[in-house]
């Protein structure tokens, strides 16, 4: 049965209402999706905007079900989440879940569904004493709620199977993270954070468009954003503009730590990163158009797909 919006079925399980929202949240995040590309389009403030609008759409009706989730469903909220937490964060497709929303500083939703079912718990059952509840009661149980969340969302992360190196980093200062101002990623930014981009170990590993994982700068068996951030030698001079800001050490919790420490040592990072990433990606892109390339490299779509077809005929 549908009511106010709200499949409910037999066994109170919600199962058919999250089949039906699932969908529906990830394909309003796909379409907002067209409207934030990874270079240039809105702000950031604008991005969690449209995070909010789909955050809004699957936690609604969140004190009916709150206490009722499955696997499957949290499977469901995930999903969506991701698909909008990717476009926040100007990532690529293949980040994970949990580094895409701890990048985004959006909590998982059923956590913040349980603060809105206890949120409402309280006003409700203030009501049923004849009580009207207060706006101080309200907030101190909101407050509750938000530092449970944030306990909860960090413990959730720990546990999670990918994205440990981007979710290593920011759990010590997640809630620092989550309420910084004027600091946001960019493309490349993020390419180095999550390890997601031009490098040899991402483009072998996980895109399968290169045959080995090796570096072409420096001939290092692993090309890895780590690798490009901290030991490759053709980036030395930018590394040491970089390190004259934020420190010497440059493993990913330090750095992060430094980053929200001052704009300088953000824009720094930022600075560094669009710098030795658009390189990449112009090598990249050459090593694409060479008449030897190997047949790997051609497994691509759109124009890159129709211009290496080309050159066979």
């Amino acid at each position: 049965m549908k009511y106010l919006g709200l499949i409910l079925d037999g066994g109170w399980t919600f199962g058919p209402h999250f089949a039906m929202v699932g969908p529906k949240v990830v394909k309003a995040a796909s379409a907002l999706g067209r409207l934030l590309p990874n270079l240039g389009g809105p702000s950031a403030a604008c991005r969690q905007l449209y995070s909010g609008v789909c955050r809004s759409m699957a936690t609604y009706g969140a004190p009916v079900w709150a206490d009722r989730l499955t696997a499957k469903n949290k499977a469901a909220l995930h999903a969506a989440q991701r698909t909008i937490a990717v476009r926040v964060i100007r990532g690529y497709r293949t980040v994970s879940w949990a580094a895409a929303t701890a990048l985004a500083g959006d909590p998982s939703w059923e956590l913040v569904a349980e603060v809105l079912a206890e949120t409402y718990s309280y006003v409700s059952g203030r009501r049923a004493l004849g009580e009207n509840p207060t706006l101080d009661g309200i907030l101190r149980v909101r407050r509750i709620g938000q530092e449970a969340l944030m306990r909860r969302w960090g413990e959730d992360l720990a546990v999670q199977p990918y994205g440990t190196r981007v979710t290593a980093a920011i759990r010590p200062v997640l809630e620092r993270w989550m309420r910084r101002k004027r600091k946001p990623l960019t493309f490349r930014l993020t390419q180095i954070l999550t390890g997601h981009g031009c490098f040899g170990d991402y483009l072998c590993r996980t895109a399968q468009r290169q045959l080995t994982t090796e570096c072409h700068d420096c001939g290092a068996a692993v090309d890895s954003a780590q690798h490009t951030l901290k030991l490759c030698p053709r980036w030395a001079v930018l590394r040491q503009g970089l390190t004259s800001v934020i420190g010497g050490d440059l493993s990913l919790p330090s750095v992060i730590t430094a980053m929200l420490g001052d704009d300088e040592s953000w824009k720094a990072m930022v600075s560094f990163c669009e710098t030795v990433m658009s390189q990449k990606e112009a090598d990249e892109r050459m090593r694409e158009e060479a008449a030897d390339v190997a047949s790997i490299r051609g497994r691509r779509m759109g124009v890159r797909r129709r211009r290496y077809l080309m050159r066979l005929l």
